[in-house]
């Protein structure tokens, strides 16, 4: 069965408890609309500060059932084998006890398994197919109805938010600034959520985070930097910054496209290339590659949210971002829920012993 939010919490506590120089607990800042905290497990045996690390979200979608029991069992999966001194296996990728070590001591996982407790909650006791978070719906007029209730935190990341603003008339870009939109409401201001600002918390209490992977569900693909526009490397001054592509900016083929540089690109592919090999091996199903755009345009989401970051504050940590889309359903029978935690847990051990 999957757990619900009490329970992800209770792990939390408990894995703490069993391993405590392997893994802490930390608290964010900001309660959300319900008065829930969600915590995040830094999961590693040197401090924060010392050696880089990985954020990686789960449960930001209310809906998508599976990421924040993955994020749960890849815990206790690797506390238990660094403890025991074994390898991990999932299907035929497997890890050697040396290469557990390494992850235990040379990375800090903070693993924040259920973002959107209030979502969660909600999708599990009243509206299985419910997306946002519960933010109260506005006063007035034209907001009885229940969809107007909640806000998409992966639309709430201050990157491009303001998609009317910023993006063409006919880009086709996935949010919305109606908030009665059942799925892909924006917020009525960038970051305005206490959730998303607890992930923005992460980021900025703990420098050394140096790549961001938001799981989620279900297409399958591993996506990368950027989800705006299309890539290009040549130009520098196409990028999110510049106003001049406000007018055009998310349309397909038309000369102009969101800047990365080639080596950043490189990395990115080349990570999320190791990441659906380590998925293949679990029992052959292929996720695929490729750029965020490729599925469709977005604006606000968190993966490209952590990586503009360094763009627009030079002193902040360049951080890689991908999505991992997992799995065919929201939320699978829980022994095919089973196989797909096997599969993010090995894409993200993958991450971890390759990402430099």
């Amino acid at each position: 069965m999957y757990l619900n939010v009490a329970e992800i919490e209770s792990a939390i506590t408990n894995l703490h408890a069993a391993y405590p120089t392997t893994a802490e607990i930390l608290v964010p800042p900001h309660p959300t609309h319900e008065g829930r905290t969600a915590r995040l497990l830094r999961i590693g045996s040197r401090p924060a500060d010392q050696v880089d690390g990985i954020l990686v979200l789960g449960g930001v979608h209310a809906r998508e059932w599976v990421p924040p029991d993955a994020l749960i069992s890849l815990a206790a999966d690797l506390l238990e084998a660094h403890s025991l001194g074994t390898g991990l296996g999932y299907g035929s990728t497997s890890y050697t006890a040396a290469q557990v070590t390494h992850v235990i001591e040379n990375v800090n996982l903070f693993l924040y398994p259920c973002v959107n407790p209030d979502g969660r909650a909600f999708s599990q006791t009243t509206d299985a197919m419910w997306r946002k978070n519960r933010r109260p719906a506005p006063a007035g007029p034209g907001h009885g109805s229940p969809f107007c209730t909640g806000v998409d935190l992966n639309r709430n990341f201050d990157f491009l938010w303001d998609h009317i603003a910023k993006f063409a008339p006919d880009a086709d870009v996935h949010t919305s600034d109606n908030p009665c939109d059942r799925q892909t409401y924006r917020g009525p201001s960038a970051a305005s959520e206490p959730e998303t600002r607890n992930v923005v918390w992460a980021l900025d209490t703990h420098p050394r985070i140096h790549r961001l992977v938001d799981v989620h569900s279900a297409v399958p693909v591993i996506l990368h930097n950027w989800g705006s526009d299309q890539n290009q490397s040549s130009s520098p001054a196409d990028n999110f910054r510049n106003p001049a592509l406000d007018a055009v900016r998310g349309r397909k083929d038309d000369d102009t496209g969101e800047f990365i540089p080639h080596e950043d690109l490189k990395t990115a592919v080349d990570l999320a290339e190791r990441m659906n090999d380590a998925v293949r091996a679990v029992r052959g199903v292929d996720y695929g590659v490729e750029a965020a755009y490729g599925l469709y345009p977005t604006s606000g989401t968190s993966d490209d949210y952590a990586y503009s970051r360094h763009f627009t504050s030079p002193a902040t940590t360049k951080t890689l971002g991908w999505t991992i889309e997992c799995g065919n359903t929201f939320q699978p029978p829980y022994p095919e829920a089973e196989h797909i935690i096997r599969e993010v847990s090995a894409a993200l051990l993958a991450l971890a012993l390759d990402a430099r």
